[in-house]
This record gives structure tokens, sequence and C-alpha cells, in this order.
């Protein structure tokens, strides 16, 4: 059912399509997650020189595969060489500073404005220098794979890093009916881990960020003033 907090795509205009790629990248994770036998498989993927991304449970000897999702639903924690970047950035006008970019990208993939501030808020606190120790990176902490997908080259990139995450939140409302705990439920622990687990995922740190995520959209959503919304509560 779709939950009114995350409208679907407007019927007026043109129609709204997710790219290609992107939807075709889903529906092959989905396919596997749901395979019967490989449920609780790894995953792996690369994305070719045309774009296209590959996915496979196992790599069969092809060294362009890298770990994705864990068979136990969870992003690979092995990140190797990983220097840790924690969000440092003090200043109140970071919460204003991509205004335009965040709006451009809500219009383009047509997810709630408020949304993409509440998981940037969330992720990185504003701070596209943001390294977590897995190796997210940005502002909406994109994963290496995931930036990948998204077809972002510099996750370093404010605009690219804006861009890339709004286009997987789009992708993921897609997938899950525009249910909007499931959205923030896979953002953070995989859409393979939401399908395996039939909802959000038992995962602590999971069902802690979706609360934390759904505080921030509601405050973004009632407060006019995005620097006062972004404060701490």
């Amino acid at each position: 059912m779709l939950n009114r907090e995350m409208p679907a795509p407007s019927t007026s205009g043109p129609p709204f399509r997710v790219p290609l790629r992107a939807l075709a990248a889903a529906l092959g994770l989905a396919v596997l997650a749901l395979h019967p036998g490989s449920a609780l498989a790894d995953i792996f993927t690369y994305t070719d020189a045309d774009g296209t991304v590959h996915f496979a449970n196992r790599p069969t000897g092809d060294a362009r595969f890298k770990l994705y999702i864990k068979g136990d639903g969870r992003r690979s924690s092995a990140r190797s060489g990983v220097t840790p970047v924690a969000p440092s950035d003090k200043s109140l006008e970071r919460f204003s500073r991509y205004d335009a970019w965040i709006r451009q990208a809500a219009a383009l993939y047509q997810i709630p404005e408020e949304l993409v501030r509440a998981v940037i808020k969330c992720e990185s606190d504003y701070d596209p220098r943001a390294v977590s120790p897995v190796g997210a990176q940005g502002l909406m902490q994109l994963m290496p794979e995931t930036a990948l997908r998204m077809q972002v080259r510099d996750a370093f990139d404010a605009r690219e890093n804006i861009f890339g995450g709004t286009r997987y939140l789009r992708i993921l409302a897609n997938l899950f009916n525009g249910d909007l705990d499931l959205t923030i439920a896979g953002y953070n622990a995989g859409e393979g881990a939401v399908m395996r687990h039939g909802g959000i995922p038992p995962y602590e740190e999971t069902q802690a960020y979706v609360t934390r995520v759904r505080t921030y959209y509601a405050r973004y959503r009632t407060t006019r003033d995005t620097t006062v919304a972004s404060i701490e509560p």
C-alpha cells in the first residue's frame, strides 16, 4: 500500500521514468535476493564499461565482481584501507549550502526534498568529506558499489553525491511501492535485506536509523527554516 507520506510520481506533465540501467540494477538484485536456494547467499556485483550493472550469487572466478551484500543481508564490513573521517564541519551555513542541488535532485527524481535533507542530516550532518568506517562516502554516504550503480564518478563531489543518493532513494521507493519506512530501511541496510526480512530488518542500527530519519523528515516538513530544523533537538 502506498504510504501517503511518500508521494507517487506526478501524473501531470511528462511521465517520470527511472533511468533504465538503475531500475535494471534494482530488479536484478531483487531476483537474486528472492531466488529459492540463494536467499542466504552473498551477492556480488560489478559495473562494466557500458555502465551495465551485473549481479551474481558467486563471483565465478571473475575478479571484477566485488562483494555487495553478505548472506545475512548486511553490507560487507571488511573494508581494508578505509580511513574513517568523522563529520567536522560545524558551520551553520552548511545546512543551506547545498539547497539548490537538493531541490534539483528532489524535483528530478520526484522524492520529497525534506526526505533528501533528512538522509543527508543523518548520514553526514552535511559534511561532504565524511567517510564511515565501512567506506561510505560524502553527504549521502554512498558505498562505492552504490556509487557505481548510480553512476557517481566522485562521491566527494557534493552535487554528484546528492543526485546519486536521491536517485537511489527513487529506486528504493519504486521497489517498495512508495513505503517510506522500507525506503529508508533499504537505504541503510540494502534492498536485499529488506526483501529477505519482509520489512524493516531486525538490525538495531537500521531500526534506529529509520526512526531518526523520520524524525528529521517531520522537522523539515514542519519547520520552514532548514537551519533551525537541522539543529539537534
